[in-house]
């Protein structure tokens, strides 16, 4: 099973005609609690998860273009910007002459906020019942190997897409939308976690879960058009979490 490559080395990597469309969840956030009623849409950044994503910006080679895509729930803005503001020091002091601003536009993207939701309800359920424990049943059944049970569990749970054509139409997304030799989207866990399933054949459990800033980077050549690999990325010491 693949694991995840720190960004500094997946960046040094990068050929010179290569491009890089990275789908990374959110740097470290504050607390959620358990009552919360809307389930930390309104959390943000911690100082140091501002800290991590400038950092990884850091990493990102100043040579190229780069634009920023989120979900537009505000962590995820916050964590592209950061990323943004790191990147433009790296690229301003190598003489780029490209975009560098401090506050990079971010394009906020409804679909990274809920990409493989059926049913918004049914999915608000799943949460309150046990987040992590209905993400890692859902990807159970629809890795299971037989592709009718999963169908039916996805649609009697009602609240998720199928996993597989769900996953290549977030690759399809990506691909049509980034314009540049960088691309990133900035999401959350639960739409990352499927997509490394998916393309990485990763495996995740409630125990052991993906770390903040941390996902897929899928490399293409000039033409943005046709994957050449698929990397699991961490900004990150480390691209798991442990409870």
């Amino acid at each position: 099973m693949a694991d995840f490559v720190k960004a500094g080395d997946f960046f040094f990597s990068i050929a010179p005609d290569e491009r890089v469309f990275m789908l990374v969840r959110h740097a470290e956030r504050r607390h959620i609690t358990p009552d919360d009623p809307d389930f930390g849409a309104h959390v943000g950044l911690t100082e140091r998860g501002r800290e991590q994503a400038f950092a990884l910006g850091k990493v990102i080679p100043a040579e190229g273009d780069m634009v920023f895509f989120s979900s537009p729930v505000g962590r995820c803005v916050e964590t592209a910007q950061c990323i943004g503001k790191g990147r433009a020091g790296v690229a301003r002091a190598a003489g780029n002459g490209e975009a560098v601003s401090d506050v990079p536009r971010v394009e906020p993207l409804d679909c990274l906020a809920e990409y493989f939701v059926r049913n918004y309800d049914e999915y608000m359920k799943v949460l309150r019942a046990g987040f992590y424990e209905g993400i890692c049943a859902w990807l159970a059944a629809e890795t299971a190997g037989d592709s009718q049970v999963a169908s039916r569990v996805s649609q009697d749970a009602g609240a998720f897409c199928p996993l597989a054509p769900r996953s290549e139409e977030m690759l399809e997304m990506m691909l049509a939308k980034g314009t540049a030799r960088f691309n990133i989207f900035a999401t959350h866990d639960a739409w990352v976690v499927p997509c490394l399933t998916h393309f990485c054949g990763m495996r995740f459990t409630p125990q052991r879960w993906m770390n903040y800033l941390t996902g897929m980077a899928v490399v293409t050549g000039p033409d943005g058009k046709v994957p050449r690999r698929i990397v699991p990325v961490t900004g990150l010491e480390t691209g798991w979490l442990e409870f």
